[in-house]
């Protein structure tokens, strides 16, 4: 079984940044694209960014294009997602996936596995 954690959400104010951090354990995940999603309070969960392992290829929704950056290290088995010119409506509970396959898919059914997720707030 995969496990994935969360780590790095927190307070912080509009403009900010805030790297999070996505820790993998119980198997290497090196042949399969990885993302991250967010779900706010009575909304849907919806796809942020997504990588590709071996590619490098990434894509990324358009409301955060420019202002986040999502990375990996197939070595530490860990996937990153910077996030700049943080926005109040960047609030979220953000989440990691691993994809089902080696592409990148934006969708919430194309994952297999989810970390817990962690809490970003951002003030005004």
């Amino acid at each position: 079984q995969v496990q994935l954690v969360e780590s790095g959400g927190g307070l912080v104010q509009a403009g900010g940044s805030l790297r999070l951090s996505c820790a993998a354990s119980g198997r290497t995940l090196s042949t399969n694209a990885m993302g991250w999603f967010r779900q706010a309070p009575g909304k849907e969960r919806e796809f942020v960014a997504a990588i590709s392992w071996n590619s490098g290829t990434t894509d990324y929704a358009d409301s955060v294009k420019g202002r986040f950056t999502i990375s990996r290290d197939n070595a530490r088995n860990t996937v990153g997602l910077q996030m700049n010119s943080l926005k109040p409506e960047d609030t979220a509970v953000y989440y990691c996936a691993r994809g089902k396959s080696y592409y990148i898919r934006p969708g919430r059914d194309e994952y297999d596995y989810w970390g817990q997720g962690t809490q970003v707030t951002v003030s005004s």
